[in-house]
């Protein structure tokens, strides 16, 4: 997870000007604040303020963000110390649901209609990060383990029969993506993903489209973790063979050294919106073309997420 960013981005090909006729609304980091928005528009108050909170992920149902946020800060990112929180989108309901005693990343919600927000924990002794689940409404400590401390597992993105797309250092077939079914009182089950792209790079940040048909994510050559230069997919999703497939670029193709992340869907999947050089585009599925939708030329973006579509 790169903090760095590399601002003065003019991407080629794309317009400067910020478009608001999509009407596509956001949920974002501005300057450390949560924000939610209609894409193109200027802000008005932030959801948040006197924080460093990260990541807002948009319920399927109920209008909440779950993010996180720092409590502690370090050099390391994964050394920071953070809590999970939920808010509503309107700003009211702010609640914690763990304390900051861990490192806690990546949160998003449940498609299956329990609104469950899910999260990934750094492992105590080391081997990355295990998942975890807890409840709207809930209190530090009330909060459980999908997956064990022992072995390595991130969550990316959700589907709507309760499985969950991870990176997954399998026992026995080695790391990769898979499809987790969760098992609370068990042990999760684990099925791998076929994606070609993958033999030769590392995905990352995968996004499933509302019917899950599509996915999005960003993709670097070799396997060695470097974020900045990453290109951003878009390839057709099967549930059922478990196949990532007919992937293309649509952004940084070139590899420019600049952190281009986190591609989300918007609510109608027309679109994906995603982050380049501290500014957010949408790019258009029909027509192929790009829109720079933020419009504060100072101010440092990041993490868009559309409207009642989690990632």
């Amino acid at each position: 997870m790169a903090l760095a960013v590399i601002s003065g981005l003019s991407v080629l090909g794309q317009s400067e000007h910020p478009s608001i006729s999509e009407g596509h609304r956001s949920a974002y980091f501005k300057d450390g604040e949560i924000h939610v928005n209609v894409l193109g528009e200027p802000e008005g108050k932030p959801l948040t303020t006197g924080h460093w909170d990260f990541k807002p992920s948009w319920s399927k149902t109920g209008n909440k963000l779950v993010f996180f946020r720092r409590v502690q800060n370090h050099p390391q990112v994964g050394m920071w110390k953070t809590a999970i929180c939920i808010i509503n989108a309107d700003g009211t309901g702010f609640h914690q649901i763990t304390d900051a005693t861990q490192t806690n990343f990546n949160q998003t919600w449940t498609r299956d209609g329990t609104n469950t927000p899910i999260w990934n924990r750094k492992n105590p002794k080391g081997g990355g990060y295990h998942v975890m689940a807890g409840k709207i409404g809930g209190k530090p400590g009330e909060e459980i383990a999908l997956t064990g401390k022992g072995t390595h597992t991130w969550a990316y993105t959700c589907l709507t029969d309760g499985r969950i797309l991870v990176n997954h250092a399998h026992p026995k077939q080695g790391r990769g993506y898979f499809l987790m079914t969760p098992k609370p009182k068990g042990k999760p089950v684990f099925e791998k993903i076929k994606c070609d792209l993958a033999k030769s790079g590392y995905l990352d940040r995968l996004s499933l489209s509302v019917d899950q048909t599509k996915i999005c994510f960003e993709y670097q050559k070799g396997f060695k973790r470097k974020v900045p230069g990453r290109t951003l997919y878009l390839a057709d999703f099967d549930a059922k063979t478990r196949a990532i497939t007919n992937a293309k670029p649509f952004a940084n193709q070139e590899g420019r050294q600049v952190w281009f992340a986190y591609p989300r869907w918007t609510r109608d999947q027309s679109a994906i919106m995603y982050q380049a050089g501290g500014a957010l585009y949408l790019y258009d599925l029909k027509t192929q073309k790009t829109k720079k939708v933020s419009t504060d030329g100072s101010a440092d973006y990041r993490y868009p997420h559309g409207e009642a579509t989690p990632k």
